[in-house]
């Protein structure tokens, strides 16, 4: 029976990537839906994406855009230099490039090119890498970066009372568009969480695989979680972001 997978922010740790395929034992049948971040931090950054490409050729991936790989794309094409980028974890990705031929890279311009900014499914799921401002939806924004930027929708999540029903006026509209949203971004370990993290139906996926934490992946239908060993583990001669 085919499932649907949703990865978290990889952050250029292919070993992880790998061995969360082999423990959650992927089938060509599976969808795989990937919340952003391919790039910036481990060393294995470019060799993620040529990864990403040959999986995409027996596997129906769906490659949500990240604010991270949005400035590797303006690199590469470009030549582009951000300052912040550099620091957080641009350079890696740098790096990763060094011994990369011209063909390979327009490979991976195009695969860049080619990322969605959002995705909705059948059973009106959304999923973005961070999140949407608009309260009539994602189709509403006028604006691409803050799919791939934005924190308030998160932010919102979290500050939200619990016990607020749906049906209060004072209810986040965004939150009552959808049945479910799967987000990364924000790693959950800035809130003591190791695991995807459930609430008012945001589901972050994000648990801080640039850092110290695990690459994560969840089956959308069943919740089924599996997690990489702590990426930093499986490089332990380099920082990551940290």
């Amino acid at each position: 029976m085919s499932r649907k997978i949703a990865i978290g922010d990889i952050h250029g740790g292919l070993k992880a990537l790998v061995q969360l395929l082999r423990r959650v034992d992927i089938t060509p049948e599976d969808e795989i839906i990937f919340l952003g971040d391919y790039v910036d931090g481990w060393s294995d950054s470019a060799n993620v994406v040529s990864y990403l490409i040959e999986l995409a050729k027996q596997n129906t991936c769906i490659f949500i855009r990240g604010n991270h790989d949005d400035l590797v794309h303006r690199w590469l094409k470009t030549g582009e230099l951000n300052e912040k980028w550099l620091q957080h974890g641009g350079q890696s990705s740098m790096d990763a490039y060094r011994n990369f031929t011209l063909e390979e890279k327009e490979a991976h311009i195009e695969f860049f090119q080619q990322m969605m900014n959002y995705y909705i499914d059948k059973q009106n799921r959304l999923f973005v890498h961070a999140g949407f401002t608009n309260q009539h939806g994602p189709q509403s924004e006028y604006h691409n970066t803050g799919f791939y930027w934005d924190r308030t929708l998160w932010e919102t999540v979290l500050a939200l009372d619990p016990k607020m029903e749906k049906s209060n006026s004072y209810y986040p509209k965004r939150l009552q568009l959808f049945e479910e949203i799967y987000i990364g971004h924000t790693p959950v370990t800035r809130i003591d969480e190791s695991t995807p993290f459930h609430k008012a139906g945001v589901w972050n996926v994000d648990t801080g695989a640039a850092f110290k934490g695990k690459l994560s992946a969840i089956e959308v239908n069943t919740k089924e979680v599996w997690q990489s060993d702590p990426i930093f583990e499986l490089y332990p001669n380099e920082n990551g972001r940290n």
